[in-house]
């Protein structure tokens, strides 16, 4: 058990947390099986890690300079307010738990055996109907620590070898059960692309999935968007995305001020001009949007192609659930933009709601949940929906995010540690998973485990010719579409 203990240990520390280095050993290890030279898996792995790592250089600048920017309104109105953010949301969880004297150091045993859980439900897919594995090393880290206070908030007097494993089977459910709902939408918007959602938001997909259509019409997107005159420079991505972002952050900065923006942000030079230093930092958005999109078009086509080795010989008809930017490439460009900058105005009308209603808790926006969240719903919504869904479910989305970020940051009490995980499936599912352990305590666990296992097998019984076929063979799911609505492949309709 201690030899199995210390292999994990390394497994976590050195590769499941680092998820370039996981995502190059999966593609190298695909590519072996699949029988390729040395070499070729060597160039896997390097092309694999790398862009992983370019990816994770975009998002990293995007969070290192803009998360600063919101939280900032917190000191510059000098707000008792909790921060909507993963990073502060794992920091508060941890507060959390060591506040109550209890030890932090169980999240190694929970992710163990959540991962084992998810690998147990795809290798028995044929009864469980789950399809994902769900490899963000990164994000099951951050989820473990706020579910972790979740249980511990619920299940004061519970030891901890039962905490870990309750919580293990819970998040393990979770991640399969969540991931394995992103299929099919990641799997239409990339034409057969190979991979799953494992981020933070995957019910949210799946939900804008089903409501996007109704809300607006696809051929009102944003790529037959046609701009006259001078307007027509915004069609240009990077150009739209630098004047949005300019006037969006340059208003908060300029509320902020330069004296407090020296405390804040090392970058800003004692003497460098204030409106030079919010032009660059507003452009440095749409360059970190691009490095992101390179990072994603050069790991998701090795993942794709090398997974097959892993799908054919170690969990047949598996499908790897990676991090949500990975769908950025696929999409229109504006439209990550068009969800971050509605998301943002919903936050905020929820925020002034929260201030008007005197609300018992203040909530401040975190970069994480306001970007990733509401970017990737863009990207589905424009697709099926058009610029009015782009629009609309951001928007409705950011509102979520606040209210239901702070009924679960004063429910659950970290908010008096400054923080909650603050994404959508975390403002939106996981509070009533909270509530439901906090009333029927064992029983409520063990109904929302079952709940979330008969979620795959309701999707099963609804497309059972295709449910499998999607993931494994996206031709061959288009020749079933084909001759179900009589007419040629290449005319089928995906909705």
């Amino acid at each position: 058990m201690e030899m199995l203990l210390s292999v994990w240990e390394f497994f976590q520390n050195n590769i499941l947390t680092k998820p370039a280095f996981f995502i190059g050993f999966i593609v190298f290890a695909g590519y072996a099986l699949l029988g390729k030279k040395w070499y070729e898996c060597l160039a896997g792995f390097i092309k694999g890690t790398v862009g992983y790592m370019i990816l994770n250089v975009a998002s990293g600048g995007l969070v290192g300079n803009f998360r600063p920017v919101l939280a900032g309104l917190k000191d510059r109105f000098e707000l008792s307010a909790a921060v909507i953010d993963p990073y502060f949301g794992q920091a508060a969880a941890q507060a959390s738990v060591e506040n109550i004297g209890r030890s932090f150091s169980m999240m190694m045993m929970v992710l163990l055996i959540a991962f084992t859980m998810n690998i147990l439900l795809v290798l028995f897919r044929r009864y469980t109907k789950i399809r994902t594995l769900f490899i963000t090393g990164h994000v099951m880290v951050q989820q473990s620590s706020t579910a972790l206070w979740l249980v511990l908030f619920c299940f004061p007097g519970l030891m901890d070898p039962q905490v870990v494993v309750m919580l293990g089977i819970l998040l393990g459910t979770y991640w399969a059960v969540a991931s394995n709902l992103t299929v099919e939408p990641v799997a239409k918007l990339t034409e057969g692309g190979g991979f799953a959602t494992g981020h933070q938001q995957m019910f949210g997909i799946f939900l804008v999935s089903k409501i996007a259509k109704k809300i607006g019409n696809p051929k009102n997107s944003l790529e037959n968007l046609k701009l006259p005159g001078f307007l027509s420079i915004f069609n240009e991505n990077m150009v739209a995305t630098g004047v949005l972002m300019t006037i969006f952050f340059g208003t908060i900065i300029t509320i902020l001020g330069p004296d407090l923006m020296h405390q804040i942000d090392k970058g800003f030079g004692a003497k460098q001009n204030f409106g030079f230093y919010i032009l660059e930092k507003s452009l440095n958005f749409a360059v970190y949007l691009t490095i992101l999109q390179l990072g994603v078009r050069t790991f998701v086509s090795e993942l794709t192609n090398s997974f097959q080795g892993i799908s054919e010989k170690l969990l047949p008809g598996s499908v790897p659930a990676v991090d949500c930017a990975a769908t950025y490439g696929f999409g229109h460009p504006n439209a990550v933009t068009f969800g971050f900058l509605f998301g943002a105005f919903g936050q905020f009308l929820a925020i002034m709601g929260l201030i008007v209603f005197n609300s018992p808790i203040l909530i401040i926006s975190g970069f994480v949940p306001l970007f990733f969240d509401n970017a990737t719903f863009a990207v589905f919504a424009n697709r099926l929906g058009g610029i009015r869904a782009a629009a609309i479910i951001p928007f409705c989305s950011g509102i979520i995010q606040v209210l239901g970020g702070g009924f679960a940051a004063y429910h659950f009490t970290t908010g008096n540690f400054g923080g909650w995980h603050g994404n959508f499936d975390w403002d939106a599912v996981w509070p009533f998973i909270g509530v439901i352990m906090e009333n029927f305590q064992y029983i409520g666990v063990a109904a929302v485990v079952i709940l979330l296992l008969a979620i795959p097998q309701i999707l099963y019984a609804k497309n059972k010719d295709t449910y499998f076929v999607i993931a494994e063979d996206f031709d061959k799911y288009k020749e079933i579409l084909a001759k179900k609505q009589g007419v040629p492949v290449d005319q089928v309709v995906i909705d």
